[in-house]
């Protein structure tokens, strides 16, 4: 049974095999990260469990009981009670409810463990999987989000009020 864990610094490998897996995948639905991201990795989760470390962030990754990764899911700017919520999830486990479960249960950490009362989330409009999860996750479309949100892409904004159960 996967789990969801905080992201820690013995995660890297099996992040870096995921997101190295998947790269053609997410490109499909989400922009690319570039050859950058990948070279400069091991700097790059430093950087995010030091950001975590200072509050702004949360990170999360679903875990096999192989130990590899099946998906990310991040809250992002925590302040003020809200937070962004952003995820991905393995090309091999799509479709199968993983994103939608384990966004469900990171909605429940957030109110819980992070104190976070509201989550928003923006996806592009191409990326109707990402829009089915949220709706399933009771995430309701609150408006147009900026282009540059969204690597360049329309896209829509979704707001979920962690007080209320889907």
């Amino acid at each position: 049974m996967p789990e969801l864990k905080r992201l820690n610094a013995g995660h890297a490998p099996a992040v870096l095999a995921f997101e190295l897996a998947n790269r053609a995948y997410f490109a499909t639905s989400i922009s690319d990260r570039g050859d950058e991201f990948y070279e400069q990795f091991t700097d790059r989760h430093k950087a995010l469990l030091a950001e975590q470390e200072a509050g702004i962030c949360a990170f999360y990754v679903l875990v096999a009981g192989d130990g590899s990764v099946l998906g990310r899911f991040n809250l992002y700017d925590l302040e003020d009670g809200t937070a962004k919520l952003g995820y991905r999830v393995a090309q091999n486990v799509a479709g199968r409810g993983v994103a939608t479960a384990t966004v469900q249960e990171l909605c429940r950490l957030a109110a819980a463990r992070h104190g976070l009362r509201t989550l928003r989330a923006a996806t592009s409009r191409e990326n109707v999987a990402s829009q089915k999860v949220l709706a399933k996750a009771g995430f309701v479309s609150v408006g147009p989000a900026n282009p540059a949100d969204l690597g360049g892409k329309q896209g829509t904004w979704y707001q979920r009020d962690l007080g209320v159960q889907p």
